[in-house]
This record gives C-alpha cells, sequence and structure tokens, in this order.
C-alpha cells in the first residue's frame, strides 16, 4: 500500500481571487506594505493591480513567499511629462469641497469621465503665473497635479506571500 499523496497545492492563474500579504516599494520607501497588519483580497484581471505585477504572481502556489526586484518603470510605465496637469479651482469647487485648501503632497481623488471609477493625482504646487489673457487671480488658485503612478519610472521592490488561492 502506497502513502496518500498531499493534495496539490492551488497556484495562481490569470483570474484567480488571492488574499495575499504584499508590500510596494521604491527608492524612497515602501508605498504599501500590508504586512504589518490585515492581508489584502485581490482579483487579478480587474486592475487592482498593474498588469505587470500581475505577471509575478502567475504560477506562484498557495504559501509561496517570493521578492520581486522590478527594473525602473516596468511596473507602473515610465514618468510622463503629460500627466502633470493645473487644474482650475472653479473645477475642484465643482468636483468635491469649495472651502478644501491643497498643499503639496495632498493626494486628491477624482471620479472619472463615466463616473463609474475613480483616480488619483498628488498636488505638487498650487498657483501659477497667469496665461495671457487669464484672471491673476484664477491663475493663483489652480493646483498643479501629477496623475503618474508614485512609483512610475522607479525600480520596484514586490513582495508577496501567497495565504490562498481561488
Amino acid at each position: 500500500m502506497s502513502a496518500p499523496t498531499a493534495p496539490a497545492l492551488a497556484t495562481v492563474q490569470a483570474d484567480s481571487f488571492l488574499t495575499l500579504h504584499y508590500r510596494l516599494g521604491g527608492p524612497a520607501g515602501d508605498l504599501i506594505n500590508t504586512f504589518g497588519g490585515q492581508p489584502a483580497t485581490v482579483s487579478l484581471g480587474t486592475g487592482e493591480l498593474s498588469p505587470a505585477l500581475e505577471g509575478y504572481l502567475i504560477g506562484l502556489a498557495e504559501g509561496a513567499r517570493q521578492i520581486f526586484e522590478v527594473p525602473a518603470g516596468d511596473a507602473f510605465g515610465p514618468r510622463d511629462a503629460e500627466r502633470l496637469q493645473w487644474v482650475a479651482r472653479s473645477l475642484l469647487n465643482q468636483l468635491g469641497d469649495p472651502h478644501e485648501r491643497y498643499a503639496a503632497g495632498d493626494v486628491v481623488q477624482f471620479p472619472t469621465p463615466d463616473g463609474l471609477g475613480q483616480y488619483a493625482g498628488t498636488v505638487v504646487k498650487v498657483g501659477r503665473e497667469p496665461q495671457t489673457g487669464e484672471a491673476a487671480a484664477e491663475a493663483a488658485e489652480s493646483v498643479l497635479f501629477d496623475f503618474n503612478h508614485p512609483l512610475a519610472g522607479q525600480p520596484v521592490t514586490f513582495e508577496v506571500w501567497v495565504i490562498g488561492v481561488l
């Protein structure tokens, strides 16, 4: 009689639902780190993680713990200068609290054009020189946002511990 074999561990597939701890870090330190608290739940293929990061997870077995050093720009693409955009205070007032004050480093959520999702921008600067035909007050109230991912164009450390795979 042969010994019973252990059931095969589930492996991560392109459409898997995962429970995992993960850490995303760049040159300035960690952006996300769940290891000290509750694990995350992620559904692959839904945009919760970048496609590049999902690619590192494919094929990992339940219980796997790995650290991946992702080259600059691979995880979240290169930095794009066109994603630095001035937003008029009048538009910010329409989208949120008209009394909100912004400072460099603030992260602000914006609705997608279809109203079904959100994206974030980081405040870089408040106020600028007026453009031709623009009122000085309007320029002073404009806010420069960076809509790049905070780790765009940077090398990323992606550490994972796959707790469960469904």
